[in-house]
């Protein structure tokens, strides 16, 4: 009969115990806990605080009494592990209800205890609130009860984006303070201005480039000079790994500061494991070391883990950082890198850009999304995926998280055969018109250039031309763009400027057509990727945008 002891449940802790009990019966599973709570939804815990989750039972997914009933896993909660003794494979735990110290021994050992909120030693710290854990959220709760008149929440990250979200849910006026220039960081700059203009529509205040310096007992004071009323600060700048006891075992912990553990997130001690988010990940892109604090991945490890300490076969699970969050009436999704991490690293890459409707534009309610699409232009494979829209843009980028895993080339998006009916898709689908917009880029039949190479390209000698309508081109055009409509080229080739062309329409589909026939006509031709849209939406162009026409 093996002893396997647990520090720390919710995902990766739970996950494993619950297989391991499926894999072997007489095996001896038990569970400590720190909090009181052993299996709750994480990520719910902001819509419980803005309301949307009405009742705090449906966070708790499981108790010790139904984990005991049905899995015979022993849960102690609101026991802390004070020590590990790797040499005599044995653990020292407290219990904070009565003061109990007792010691464990493991046949097997599974850290899970997670990740903590970073809090900077700044003045006032200690009256921000944390949203980490079951207690955190009571404490909040409670705050947001009293009804503050006003919130600031630090950190502009997938919980401290929610957080806003729900304490406006609530009625209280809410702001966000950010140290970098952008909220959502996995965005790159023209994806994100769209989640700017929602977050401030729905009445989010944003302060962007300045971090936190201090906390008053009314407001907090930002580095740069600026106070804001804040009765209600929640701090939302991120986690570290809790590594803590790993140390103090002497465990390997790696460069990104996480556990380090191998294929089979086992440590340096062979009778130890380690899952979640105290855990360093694979990278799927290039294969360093990486923190990856998501659920999906722990789940998925701690099957992992129970199926090797079971005998049984397991394959590698690397890290893609698939993500997704609501924003107000937003979707947000990634996997994989972005542009700015791709250029730190020196890696080559195409981008494109689309905007295609959720589903058949001729069907009522079609919405507008944007994708961007990076890819290596060697071996035509994704490197990243970004979306962001109001409708269907979750399955979208799960198609292509889904493709990257498998391998699959971006030329080869037009391949998939998506379902197809109007309500819910397009005959060509966005994912599809990805594919083919790779296929014409990476072949060279359509050149595109970047929204932030546009003047570089006009100090190359390009001329500008809009290929949209006259009635859209009165709305917004690029600067210098002069006009013909697509359909009207043809018919007045004269009025073509003579030597290089960069061609620019709403979105690029139109600027496609127009660069190939251009080219055929013999003129050296370029498309905008993404066309005026995504030109428009880069915050270093959001105040060019000018009226003219032809």
């Amino acid at each position: 009969m093996k002893k396997i002891v647990v520090i720390g449940g919710v995902a990766g802790g739970m996950s494993f115990a619950a297989r391991m009990r499926r894999l072997d019966e007489t095996a001896e599973i038990t569970v400590l806990e720190k909090s009181g709570f052993v299996s709750y939804a994480n990520c719910g815990l902001p819509y419980y605080i803005g309301g949307v989750i009405e009742r705090e039972e449906a966070l708790l997914l499981q108790t010790p009494q139904s984990l005991w009933k049905r899995f015979r896993i022993n849960v102690r909660v609101g026991s802390e592990v004070l020590r590990i003794d790797p040499i005599a494979k044995q653990v020292d735990v407290v219990n904070h209800a009565d003061g109990n110290q007792y010691s464990l021994d493991y046949d097997y050992l599974v850290l899970s205890p997670g990740a903590s909120p970073i809090r900077p030693n700044l003045p006032g710290i200690e009256r921000s609130l944390s949203l980490r854990n079951v207690e955190d959220v009571k404490r909040l709760f409670e705050a947001v009860a009293h009804k503050p008149k006003s919130a600031v929440v630090v950190g502009g990250g997938f919980i401290g984006v929610e957080m806003a979200e729900n304490l406006c849910h609530r009625g209280i006026p809410t702001s966000i303070v950010e140290a970098q220039d952008q909220v959502l960081m996995p965005l790159d700059p023209e994806m994100v201005t769209f989640v700017h203009q929602e977050l401030v529509s729905h009445g989010v205040v944003l302060y962007l480039g300045s971090a936190l310096s201090s906390i008053t007992p009314q407001s907090v004071v930002l580095a740069n000079g600026t106070e804001i009323d804040a009765e209600l600060v929640v701090m939302a700048i991120g986690v570290r790994p809790e590594v803590s006891l790993a140390k103090s075992a002497g465990l390997e912990i790696g460069e990104r500061g996480g556990v380090k553990v191998d294929e089979f997130n086992r440590t340096s001690d062979p009778h130890i494991y380690a899952v979640g988010d105290a855990v360093e990940k694979i990278d799927a892109l290039d294969g360093n070391a990486a923190l990856v604090p998501l659920a999906n991945i722990a789940n998925r490890h701690g099957r992992v883990i129970a199926d090797h300490i079971a005998g049984k076969k397991t394959r590698r699970v690397d890290a893609q950082g698939t993500a997704i969050v609501k924003v107000f009436n937003l979707t947000v999704a990634t996997s994989g890198w972005n542009e700015k991490r791709l250029i730190a690293a020196d890696r080559s890459f195409v981008a494109i850009h689309n905007h295609p409707a959720s589903h058949a534009n001729y069907y009522p309610g079609a919405q507008a999304m944007s994708l961007k699409l990076l890819i290596d232009p060697s071996t035509q494979l994704i490197l990243g995926v970004q979306g962001v829209g109001r409708e269907g843009v979750d399955k979208r980028i799960d198609v292509i998280a889904t493709a990257m895993r498998g391998g699959i080339t971006a030329p080869e998006l037009a391949d998939l055969e998506l379902a197809y009916a109007p309500p819910f898709g397009s005959a060509k689908d966005g994912v599809n018109m990805l594919g083919y917009i790779s296929e014409n880029v990476l072949s060279g039949i359509t050149p595109t250039v970047q929204w932030h190479e546009v003047e570089d390209f006009v100090a190359m000698g390009y001329t500008i031309l809009d290929v949209r309508s006259v009635g859209e081109v009165e709305l917004g055009t690029l600067p210098s763009a002069i006009n013909i409509p697509i359909d009207e080229i043809r018919e007045h080739q004269e009025e073509l400027p003579e030597g290089k062309i960069l061609v620019t329409c709403q979105v690029g589909q139109r600027g496609h057509a127009a660069t190939r026939l251009l080219r055929e006509m013999g003129h050296d031709a370029v498309n905008l990727d993404g066309g005026y849209m995504t030109w428009s939406n880069s915050p270093a162009n959001k105040l060019k945008t000018e009226k003219v026409g032809i």
